[in-house]
């Protein structure tokens, strides 16, 4: 498409009667001032004129009651669109919420209602609120990480154990730590279990020994040695009676420990790998579970194996299922032991303790695996309260189901790892889908924090985009290939289409903006490919009629650059393609044929970012020099550069109708722009890392940003609440100072006194202290007023006074009232007074200087005195000798 073309002339991004600015250069160079030019017609329109409006590059942000920010969007599609609000810039974004890892390895738990779960996550043991995903951490002062921790069964004690080798106890609910005791072990705690009546404390330690904690006279009872290398797993015998404790290490032996006696009275040997996890049935059953492939049953009377299960595959957690409930629809059709298991497949199956059979294997939408894999599960737990089964998976997901049906009910992603990208998602914004360092996308909804991943990938995925209706979005991944998602109304994803052509990693996608049409991406082979969807794909998708993802072919393949290309973008018209690329350059082409329009050449190295104006005919570039760049679309020339990064500026996206710019760097800063005065209005330090995902949603007044430091932030726009604030300060302010002047006029100098330090005016209450003064008996009512003081309004006159000491009309009100500190408060009182020695240091040298003045003073005043006695006494002598 060429600028002659009627298309080109009659596109909604350039229509004529849009009347869009045309900014040109008034001297040579790059980026001098811009002004208008008015062109003549267009021969594709000839009875039509080019005319600036005046929401336009060049004079956005002019706010003087005209029609500034207003006008036909870009992109309506020819639609008379009504008036919008005035266009109000922003000053600055706070951090609304943070989707931050939360749980990184380790032993999850959920306490007796099934409200929280607790989960450790280096350092920090994370409290989670099941239901909204809210969480509160407990801290630890030292820098080790939590390496075991435990919930009492009544829920009042939780006790951490750390790599300092310390023992805490906390009150979880306040965040309070309030024990702290060596943990006697010489290596780190690797398992701890309480007893069912919360007194005892078991602690298995990496130095092959277990011991016994009293946790209410708060002494070790026992020390158990014996044991094999690690202690990994202890658990008390339900029957507290029995005082029994068992035990496992890497011996793979199960240990039987009387706590009476401190001795091992029985060794049950069956399994032929680490023993993962033991689960008691009744006083006399237990049930273990190995990573040798099998499930053995004990009996604790005769201390042998009742029976072994096969498992095919490494378990990692087997728990029984109660003999009360409805499990019909998981394959329990009749009395007995039941058990669930949880291991390297990644699915969870039901099996009849009396058959050895497995009577239910879980459907799960990725193709199982024999050996370990991402997928694979570390903890499964029943849950009585929720009535739910709660597994962990290798990737740090946690997934609660439906304890009867095993259907999911909610997810949680405990670890993101580094972020690549982030969207919104949805009519309404209310979720967000996020592609991770992995070939899974997680889509989370904001509300409850659930998370869906979606599987369909097979290598990491690189980046994303979303249709303009928020319902249908893409992905494209290292695999070589791109995929359609849609999301219905329950708001389940669906992979309904994927696209096959690339030759290498496909690191960058764009959807067409009017409709769903057309998809763009880029490739590592330096080439551009349009994919056309077709309308049958469309409808059938909003239907859910698509069991199997639709295969996409390229419509258009052009090679566009010389090295890898890192962004491409659709205009606002879709009549525009531009792409950025590592040999610096960003081109423009045509959608329709993939023809070249254009080269824009500028940057000093690659570009990793481009992107249309929603209003103007402008470009935006990012690029790894730092800088910022935009461009006109008729000429390619630049119009401004944004200089501020001090590192790669990665991501930039248009806010506030196109009059501002928000930019993400590499060093995990984002930077607002306003693009009239070239100026950073605000830098926003929300991330640790490079941020390479940064997205605006529909009403422009939340933006998300996501980074390496696996940390997705939503940042608010809170301008016109800090508007409204400041304000209401202001308006505040004029009141008080309206009641400084009434409480002056009627002399009423204790509270305007107060009053004026309150305002953290110095100057007032030096004017307030003079008028004092100049009262008859001024000395006294200021000695009164200023002992009436609160400590915190004498610490402010404290802090003012020294500042009126340094000049000598002020001195005589300041040493007033040091004068009256001095002598009404204890010099023990004073040392308590914040700033007190700054202002002591601050006071000696200029109150010497003073007193050096005054002396200089009273030692002329005495010359004058003496030399006017001596001529007194010499006109005198004459006189008395013309009387005489």
């Amino acid at each position: 498409m060429n600028s002659n073309s009627p298309d080109f002339c009659n596109s909604n991004y350039f229509l004529c009667r849009h009347r869009l600015p045309i900014p040109l250069f008034s001297a040579r160079g790059a980026e001098k001032r811009l002004r208008f030019a008015r062109l003549p017609p267009h021969p594709a329109c000839p009875q039509q004129t080019w005319r600036p409006r005046r929401a336009s590059l060049a004079c956005a942000g002019s706010n003087n009651g005209s029609d500034a920010g207003s006008g036909r969007h870009a992109a309506g599609a020819g639609m008379e669109a009504a008036a919008p609000s005035p266009l109000r810039f922003k000053s600055n974004y706070a951090v609304s919420r943070k989707i931050e890892p939360f749980y990184k390895g380790g032993r999850v738990q959920i306490n007796r209602d099934g409200k929280y779960m607790f989960c450790p996550c280096g350092t920090k043991l994370n409290v989670i609120d099941v239901e909204t995903g809210a969480l509160h951490s407990l801290q630890q002062d030292e820098e080790e990480d939590i390496t075991s921790f435990v919930l009492s069964p009544d829920d009042e004690i939780l006790v951490t154990g750390s790599r300092a080798l310390l023992l805490k106890q906390w009150n979880w609910r306040e965040n309070k730590c309030v024990r702290i005791w060596k943990a006697v072990h010489i290596a780190p705690i690797a398992t701890m279990a309480f007893d069912s009546t919360s007194t005892l404390l078991a602690t298995g330690g990496c130095d092959s020994t277990i011991k016994i904690w009293d946790m209410v006279k708060q002494y070790c009872t026992h020390n158990l040695k014996g044991s094999s290398g690690v202690v990994h797993l202890v658990e008390f015998h339900p029957d507290i009676s029995r005082l029994q404790l068992f035990s496992s290490s890497i011996d793979y032996k199960i240990r039987i420990w009387d706590l009476n006696s401190s001795k091992c009275i029985a060794v049950l040997d069956g399994h032929f790998s680490a023993v993962t996890s033991l689960a008691f049935a009744d006083g006399n059953t237990l049930l273990s579970s190995g990573r040798d492939k099998i499930c053995m049953v004990w009996d604790l009377k005769t201390r042998e194996s009742k029976r072994t299960v096969p498992v095919y595959e490494s378990v990692e957690a087997a728990v029984l299922l109660p003999e009360k409930g409805d499990f019909s629809q998981l394959g329990v059709k009749k009395r007995g032991l039941h058990f669930v298991t949880a291991g390297s497949k990644g699915v969870l199956k039901v099996w009849e303790v009396a058959t050895a059979a497995c009577v239910y294997t879980q459907p799960v939408p990725f193709e199982l695996k024999e050996e370990a894999s991402e997928r694979s599960l570390t903890q499964c737990m029943l849950v009585p309260a929720r009535n739910e089964i709660v597994t962990v998976s290798v990737e740090h997901n946690i997934i609660l189901y439906d304890a009867q049906t095993l259907q999911l009910r909610k997810q949680l992603a405990g670890y993101n790892d580094e972020v690549l990208d982030v969207k919104f998602l949805g009519p309404d914004d209310s979720h967000i889908v996020v592609a991770t360092n992995s070939p899974q996308l997680k889509v989370f909804e904001l509300a409850t924090s659930h998370c869906q991943i979606l599987y369909g990938h097979t290598e990491t995925i690189l980046a994303l985009d979303v249709f303009r209706k928020g319902l249908m979005f893409v992905s494209c991944a290292k695999d070589k290939t791109l995929r359609v998602w849609r999301m219905h109304k329950d708001g389940k994803v669906t992979c309904v289409a994927q696209g096959l052509g690339h030759v290498h990693g496909v690191g960058a996608v764009s959807c067409s903006r009017l409709k769903e049409s057309f998809i763009v991406t880029s490739s590592q082979d330096c080439t551009i490919k349009i994919w056309n969807i077709p309308e049958s794909l469309t409808s059938k998708a909003k239907a859910a009629l698509i069991s199997s993802p639709e295969i996409l072919h390229a419509s258009v393949t052009e090679r566009g650059h010389d090295k890898d290309i890192n962004s491409v973008t659709v205009s606002p018209n879709d009549k525009l393609i531009a792409t950025g690329s590592q040999d610096r350059l960003a081109k423009l082409w045509s959608s329709s044929d993939c023809s070249l329009l254009g080269v824009f050449t500028g940057h000093k190295r690659g570009i990793w970012c481009v992107q249309f104006s929603p209003v103007d005919q402008v470009l935006a570039t990012s690029s790894a020099d730092g800088t910022l760049k935009l461009w006109g679309l008729r000429d390619f020339s630049c119009l401004k550069t944004f200089e501020g990064h001090d590192a790669s500026v990665l991501k930039i996206i248009f806010v506030s109708r196109g009059a501002q710019l928000l930019s993400s760097g590499s060093d995990g800063l984002l930077k607002l722009w306003t693009i009239k005065t070239n100026e950073c209005v605000k830098t926003l330090d929300g991330h640790e890392d490079k941020i390479w995902g940064l997205h605006s949603n529909k009403q422009d007044d939340m933006v998300v940003s996501a980074s390496s430091d696996s940390c997705i932030t939503l940042w608010k726009d809170v301008t016109e609440i800090e508007e409204m604030e400041a304000q209401a300060k202001q308006e505040e302010q004029i009141m008080k100072e309206q009641e400084l002047s009434n409480l002056l006029h009627e002399k009423r100098y204790l509270k305007a006194l107060g009053l004026a330090i309150s305002l953290d005016r110095p100057h007032t209450v030096l004017m307030v202290v003079k008028a004092i003064l100049k009262e008859t008996d001024g000395r006294r009512h200021l000695e009164e007023n200023i002992v009436r003081l609160r400590k915190d309004q004498k610490e402010a006159v404290l802090t003012f006074l020294v500042t009126w000491n340094t000049n000598s009309r002020n001195c005589h009100e300041a040493q007033a009232i040091v004068e009256i500190l001095l002598k009404h408060e204890a010099p023990d009182n004073l040392l308590q007074y914040a700033g007190i020695k700054s202002a002591v240091e601050s006071l000696l040298p200029y109150t010497e200087r003073h007193f050096q003045r005054l002396s200089r003073l009273l030692q002329a005043s005495m010359f004058i005195d003496f030399m006017w006695q001596n001529m007194r006494l010499a006109d005198a002598a004459p006189q008395e000798e013309l009387t005489s």
